[in-house]
């Protein structure tokens, strides 16, 4: 019997918010320079948790990519969709951005809109940093899911199968151009398309994970179209079972850290239905090839690496 309870350290306390993912971090103030200590119990929870909630913090643009980079080396805000000027780490989460334009066109299904950040990429980002500023009443939450319960859920004879597979990654265009004639320029100005193992290793845990972001993954290398949409759907719904997630109510000056290697994430489409505004901002960190079980790793079909905010930078100028 799993019996995970709140617990205090010398840094913070933590408390579970589900049993498989999610821990709520009170006793802790972002704006100021973390510890040593502090800094390796919060990797060491994050690790474990997925996703780590911190409430009521104060942090502006610079005290967010401060925070940042005391866990990692920050991303351009976002490598398609742009960056703030004055904090080019910083990418805006607003609620009309272009990065949603073509969301209206795409088949709803259960697993719509869920993804992992990135996965076109052939070395999606590490982590995510999203703070809160404009945070609608009611509606708006985001829901985060646990890609290593969801692959231990499966059977081992599926398991098995699927740690020998590939699955190809790359922003889906929308049918018609007309309503997103942004998102498609800046989807094909930074084109990225990439191959990563179905299965991959987390890093530190050595925890085998279900790597299926559904908003990237558009096949499985080596089988027949038929077969790769049937199975990808039957895992896509797998993921998103209620039991491997947590859903999460916003406050203004909340802060979510999650694992990007073992995690995707859902915004809900209610916020659409509503007048409320909703802004929120974020930070990723640069991250490294993924490897199989077999130590097989990403490679590139089209694009090159997501870099540091400060190498993207030099790069651009010297175009």
């Amino acid at each position: 019997m799993v019996n995970r309870q709140s617990g205090s350290n010398p840094h913070f306390t933590l408390t579970p918010l589900t049993l498989h993912i999610g821990a709520r971090i009170d006793d802790i103030d972002l704006c100021m320079p973390l510890s040593t200590g502090a800094l390796q119990q919060l990797r060491e929870a994050l690790v474990k948790w997925k996703v780590i909630f911190f409430q009521q913090q104060s942090l502006d643009h610079a005290a967010h990519v401060a925070f940042a980079r005391q866990l990692g080396e920050p991303t351009i805000g976002h490598a398609v969709f742009g960056h703030d000027d004055n904090f080019p780490e910083i990418y805006s989460v607003a609620k009309h951005r272009t990065a949603n334009s073509a969301d209206s066109q795409r088949v709803q299904r259960p697993w719509t809109g869920w993804h992992t950040d990135i996965t076109a990429a052939v070395n999606p980002p590490s982590a995510s940093i999203l703070r809160g500023v404009d945070i609608p009443p009611y509606g708006g939450d985001t829901f985060w899911t646990n890609l290593a319960v969801a692959y231990n859920g499966l059977s081992e004879t599926l398991r098995a199968f699927l740690d020998t597979l590939n699955g190809v990654h790359r922003f889906k265009l929308p049918a018609s151009v007309e309503p997103a004639q942004d998102y498609v320029r800046d989807v094909q100005s930074r084109y990225m398309e990439s191959v990563h193992p179905l299965v991959t290793v987390h890093p530190e845990s050595a925890e085998k994970l279900l790597y299926v972001s559904p908003y990237f993954l558009t096949r499985i290398e080596g089988l027949a179209a038929r077969e790769s949409d049937v199975l990808l759907e039957m895992l896509w719904e797998h993921v998103v079972r209620p039991e491997y997630t947590v859903r999460y109510k916003w406050q203004p000056g909340d802060v979510a850290v999650w694992d990007n290697r073992a995690t995707a994430h859902l915004a809900p489409a209610d916020i659409f239905e509503s007048d409320f505004d909703r802004q929120l901002y974020r930070v990723t960190l640069v991250g490294e090839k993924l490897k199989g079980v077999d130590g097989r790793e990403s490679r590139a079909i089209s694009g090159e690496p997501i870099l540091s905010a400060q190498d993207e930078l030099q790069l651009r100028k010297s175009v």
